[in-house]
């Protein structure tokens, strides 16, 4: 069984199957808007190696930083800058994911923003933050599948398309809610406003 399960904020959650991919487009309404959403999707040429199932996690969470890209400059937004600070808070997360068998922004009890603060990127009083994290199997644990359900995902298309200069990006993968061989992804966007 393929599965994938995603969530933002700390209350929404979406469960799409993959017999019912299609569920994700009636979330957003209209097909019109769903296509519209979908032209935020970049082409396979654009993004290498978003569909790919056994790449590596470094070629993935590269494919995962085009794709955010794409969809930010054809939404009239600037590029996001890659941050080795908030890829290691994701890596962070992504271990807590798997090791308590959590799927929760709050994974092993730890406030969101615990692994940004520990990387350092948290520092001083001005910054902003928010988080993407997603799992799935099989082909719906691509970056292309991840990316295309967090963008039929208002709140997670705001956090992709939102004010936030910086993003990590982790991967791993592991076992979870007893789904073997899931890709638990995490996005953490930053910016340092003072």
């Amino acid at each position: 069984m393929t599965r994938l399960l995603a969530v933002v904020g700390f209350s929404l959650a979406l469960w799409v199957a993959a017999t019912s991919a299609g569920s994700a487009a009636a979330a957003v309404g209209s097909p019109s808007a769903a296509a519209g959403i979908d032209r935020l999707l970049a082409p396979a040429a654009t993004c290498p190696h978003q569909n790919q199932l056994n790449a590596a996690h470094t070629v993935q969470t590269r494919a995962m930083l085009c794709l955010t890209n794409f969809a930010r400059t054809h939404s009239g937004h600037a590029r996001i800058n890659g941050s080795d600070l908030l890829a290691q808070a994701a890596a962070g997360k992504t271990r807590d994911i798997l090791r308590c068998d959590e799927f929760s922004h709050e994974a092993c009890g730890r406030d969101f923003t615990y692994w940004m603060e520990k990387s350092g990127y948290l520092e001083g009083s001005c910054w902003e933050a928010a988080e993407n994290i997603a799992w799935g199997t099989g082909a719906i644990g691509t970056p292309r599948a991840i990316f295309r359900a967090w963008l039929h995902s208002s709140g997670h298309r705001e956090n992709i398309l939102g004010s936030y200069t910086d993003i990590g990006i982790g991967l791993r993968e592991g076992t979870i809610e007893g789904a073997d061989g899931a890709e638990v992804w995490v996005q953490e966007f930053g910016s340092h406003t003072c």
